[in-house]
């Protein structure tokens, strides 16, 4: 599994990192940082969580 972050889409919002804060951060430049970018398939029901909960569809699991 693979978290894809489009950082010209995000509007540093937090919606990802309130649902996956050891995943995912709101950077200094306002756009999101992810932290582990091949995170292990026990965290995908969070991260998944945290990709459906972004509003301006930033983010992507991909497999």
């Amino acid at each position: 599994m693979r978290i894809e972050a489009d950082r010209d889409r995000c509007e540093g919002l937090g919606m990802c990192e309130a649902m996956a804060p050891d995943f995912f951060e709101v950077g200094d430049d306002g756009r999101v940082v992810v932290h582990e970018e091949h995170p292990d398939e026990e965290h995908r029901q969070d991260l998944t969580a945290a990709v459906d909960a972004c509003p301006v569809l930033a983010l992507k699991l991909r497999d």
